[in-house]
């Protein structure tokens, strides 16, 4: 098709656009093609779409300044796939079901705080000699000989203390029991 043809309505513009398609479909795939890195389903869109701005746009068609309309056609299509680009980049990748199944599952906080209540209730049950093993031992890191020293009292008993500590809690917490071992 030519500057020269026009574009009426009905059959005619059917015909023509049908031509328009035949003529240069070719050349514009492969512009929209690279520049939609080898997305095939991407550059028929935007050929479709540029075939479509053809059709609404007939004034530029019949422009006499030009013997064939494949350099409007290729601007447009060319602005077509920036524009899409652009669109694609300024919203958040798509997430599909596949990606979901395979991802990471990241502790829940609220899981996590529900278990410190938890475990600082059952500590409260506990007597305050085994209290006090339990907290410099597991929670403040220390070891047996920093807590015997801290408490006064020999290695022996501070490791007896921490065996029953963990027992009761474990009687008071049945679910982690598993995480107190």
């Amino acid at each position: 098709m030519t500057a020269g043809s026009t574009l009426t309505n009905g059959t005619t513009a059917e015909h023509e656009l049908a031509a328009l398609q035949r003529e240069h479909g070719r050349p514009l795939f492969a512009l929209l093609l690279r520049l939609c890195d080898g997305d095939r389903q991407r550059a028929e869109d935007l050929v479709q779409e540029t075939l479509v701005r053809a059709w609404q746009h007939p004034e530029a068609l019949r422009a006499d300044d030009f013997d064939s309309v494949r350099p409007w056609l290729m601007t447009v299509a060319r602005r077509l796939a920036i524009d899409a680009r652009r669109a694609r980049q300024a919203r958040p990748p798509e997430v599909g079901d596949a990606v979901l199944e395979n991802a990471r599952v990241v502790s829940d906080h609220a899981e996590r705080a529900a278990a410190a209540l938890d475990v600082r209730e059952a500590v409260k049950t506990l007597t305050p000699q085994h209290r006090e093993v339990l907290v410099l031992v597991y929670f403040q890191g220390a070891s047996v000989a920093e807590a015997a020293a801290t408490l006064g009292i020999p290695p022996g008993t501070v490791k007896s203390r921490a065996y029953y500590a963990l027992r009761a809690l474990r009687r008071v917490l049945p679910g982690y029991a598993a995480d107190l071992r």
